[in-house]
């Protein structure tokens, strides 16, 4: 499929779904890498799928929102309580 057909398919699924927002082809790629993201997708798995040569590329086309990042454990987070492992105090 040539760049303008799939171009064309994208704006007539768009305006059958109704979508106001302006949206472009290129959005697609965004989203995608977006989501594989914040599905838990290895980053260079996702810079592989897009193509991508620089890792730097990759990460523009991932804008998370702050609280998806906020909402990430730490891996220290599974680290057992220290404090219910320590012997009482007298």
């Amino acid at each position: 499929m040539c760049v303008s057909a799939a171009q064309k398919a994208f704006n007539k699924a768009r305006e059958r779904a109704g979508i106001k927002k302006r949206v472009s082809f290129h959005t697609l790629r965004h989203s995608f890498a977006t989501h594989l993201l914040e599905d838990g997708a290895n980053v260079r798995k996702i810079q592989t799928l897009l193509g991508h040569r620089s890792l730097q590329t990759t990460e523009r086309y991932t804008h998370v929102a702050a609280t998806y990042l906020q909402e990430t454990p730490s891996p220290l987070d599974r680290l057992p309580d220290l404090a219910r492992l320590l012997p009482p105090t007298p």
